[in-house]
């Protein structure tokens, strides 16, 4: 018995049009269009903040920088959700020793209300040793007519220490 791949097909470029649809790059729900220079700008700018909140070990300033149905999925541990969740594992990073971290923006991508980052990581202690270096992804979505962290997704490059 042959099968017709027509269904097949029109599943196929069913599914090219709608990604292309979410490839546009005017906001349906505020007819804005994405100026990927601009948002990038925006995206380092609260960057740069970010970093200042880890340098004063202000957890709580840092959770505010997340969206109130954020996740925060750092490595070896569940995924912290929600602002007040997030407020007590960044408190947890701080209190571990964490006194510094560098962000180094590679790019991002997206349309509209939401847009994604991919970047490096390092962090210090108070000394100014660095403590480990990694990568991450961050889905930042407009709430409130600010960026904020969506999805945050980071982890290590170092390897993982030997067990005793």
């Amino acid at each position: 018995m042959k099968t017709n791949p027509f269904p097949l097909m029109l599943a196929a470029v069913a599914a090219l049009l709608v990604f292309a649809a979410g490839c546009n790059t005017t906001s349906k729900e505020s007819g804005a269009t994405f100026d990927k220079a601009t948002v990038k700008g925006e995206i380092e700018a609260a960057n740069t903040e970010f970093m200042a909140l880890v340098s004063k070990g202000d957890s709580v300033g840092l959770a505010n920088y997340y969206a109130v149905d954020a996740k925060l999925m750092g490595p070896n541990g569940p995924a912290m959700a929600g602002r007040a969740t997030i407020q007590t594992g960044m408190a947890g990073i701080i209190n571990s020793g964490i006194a510094k971290v560098d962000l180094k923006l590679i790019d991002v991508w997206g349309a509209g209300e939401v847009v994604a980052e991919e970047g490096e990581l390092t962090l210090f202690d108070k000394a100014g040793t660095q403590l480990d270096k990694g990568k991450y992804i961050v889905l930042w979505k407009k709430e409130d007519g600010k960026w904020k962290l969506f999805r945050d997704l980071f982890n290590s490059d170092l390897p993982v220490p030997s067990a005793k």
